[in-house]
This record gives C-alpha cells, sequence and structure tokens, in this order.
C-alpha cells in the first residue's frame, strides 16, 4: 500500500464523522477493468478498492477519492472542490487514455449476435451508413444485448469498438424506424467521439446534435420509445 494512504482516509473519516470511532481500514489498489474504486463495510472494518491507475496520483487527489467514497457511504453531501479535483483529474489526457488501454486488456464483452428474429443489426448499419454517411464508416461489432433492458436503449463501445443494442426492440411490435433511429445514434457517437472541454466530457456536441437532426423519422421514433 502506498505510504500515507492509510491516514488520507482515516483522517477523512475524523473530518466527516467526528464523533464516531474510526473503524479498521484496509486500502489496496486493484486491477479493475474500468476506473473504479469501490468501499465495503464488513464486519466493522473498511475496505476500499482503488483503480491501479491512480497509484501515481497526488495526495491531493487521493484525498479527494477518499471524501467521494466516505460521503456517498455515510449519505454526506459531497464538496464541490473534491468533486471537481477528482474529476480534472481522471478526465486528463494521460489516465484517460490508460484507461482506455486497460478496458480493452481487461475488459470482457460479450458479443452475443446481430441477427435477431425480426432485425439483423448489421443489415441496419449497412442500410444507414450507405443513406446518411456515404459508406464512409467502418462498421463495429453489432449486437444485440444479453438482456431485455429498458432504461438503456443501446451505447457505443469505444474500447471493444461494438454497438449494442437492447434485445427488447427486436419485436414486430417495434416499427423500423425506432430501431433505426437507436442504431443512427450510436453510428453518430462513432462518428464524433467523446471530447474534452476542461475537466468535462462533451458526449453530445454542436455537430452530433446538429446531425441527429437530419434523421427522418426523429419524433415519431421518440415518441415511441417513450411509451415504452
Amino acid at each position: 500500500m502506498r505510504d500515507g494512504l492509510l491516514q488520507v482516509f482515516e483522517g477523512t473519516y475524523r473530518e466527516l464523522r467526528p464523533r464516531a470511532p474510526v473503524p479498521e481500514f484496509v486500502v489496496e489498489f486493484f486491477a479493475f477493468a474500468n476506473l473504479n474504486n469501490t468501499i465495503r463495510l464488513r464486519e466493522g472494518r473498511l475496505l476500499v478498492r482503488l483503480s491501479d491507475l491512480l497509484e501515481g496520483a497526488p495526495q491531493s487527489v487521493l484525498g479527494a477519492i477518499a471524501h467521494i467514497l466516505l460521503a456517498k457511504m455515510y449519505r454526506r453531501p459531497i464538496e464541490r472542490e473534491h468533486a471537481s479535483r477528482y474529476r480534472r483529474y481522471v478526465s486528463s489526457h494521460d489516465i484517460t487514455q490508460k484507461a482506455h488501454l486497460v478496458r480493452q486488456i481487461r475488459g470482457r464483452k460479450r458479443i452475443e449476435s446481430a441477427r435477431g428474429h425480426t432485425y439483423d443489426l448489421e443489415k441496419v448499419f449497412d442500410d444507414l451508413n450507405t443513406r446518411f454517411f456515404y459508406g464512409l464508416l467502418a462498421r463495429p461489432q453489432m449486437t444485440w444485448s444479453r438482456d431485455h433492458a429498458r432504461n438503456s436503449l443501446g451505447h457505443y463501445d469505444p474500447a471493444h469498438n461494438a454497438i449494442v443494442v437492447s434485445r427488447v426492440f427486436d419485436h414486430p411490435a417495434v416499427p423500423r424506424c425506432a430501431i433505426e433511429y437507436i442504431v443512427y445514434h450510436e453510428m453518430l457517437h462513432l462518428k464524433h467521439p467523446v471530447k474534452l472541454r476542461g475537466n468535462r466530457r462533451c458526449v453530445h456536441s454542436a455537430a452530433f446534435q446538429a446531425e441527429e437532426r437530419l434523421f427522418p423519422g426523429l419524433e415519431n421514433a421518440k415518441q415511441f420509445l417513450k411509451r415504452l
């Protein structure tokens, strides 16, 4: 464990809970597939796991992480200064690049199949690519999700170069304009990658939103998706 790390967490605990006795802390760096940090209470001990990408982080950033984790655990408000400091650090070019590489190496992406009972995602992609992108977008891996999640329509995973669409939409009752809109939206993520502006991530840039509005049947698709 890095020198002084235990003291950082103990000191932060005293700040947030000055009247409570300080429990035993076990703090370690762990090889997560993502930039994750976790805290658990087990048999009176607080078990903390920090992403090993943060081993070289400045003491002030580690202090911010300690504050965020403990504040969340004990339902205290997270101070803006700590949240901003952590966000700036993990959004830096160096950490972003390392996190992307680690996710490619350690992360596992289960690819199911692009061909569903009703829609074939590869055919949907190819059709949209021809109609809206002059056939210039290289097709990533296309797959239906494993479950029928309704809280996530779909997503583009740049680390594994895959577009995943919720299997709930592979149904005859789903109009083609809805499935096309979902895939089109993720294709725009492929064309317009996330950019950093200061310490904030810009996911849907002005150019992204302008192209999204060009999709015919946009309002009909959105209205259908709202009714799900």
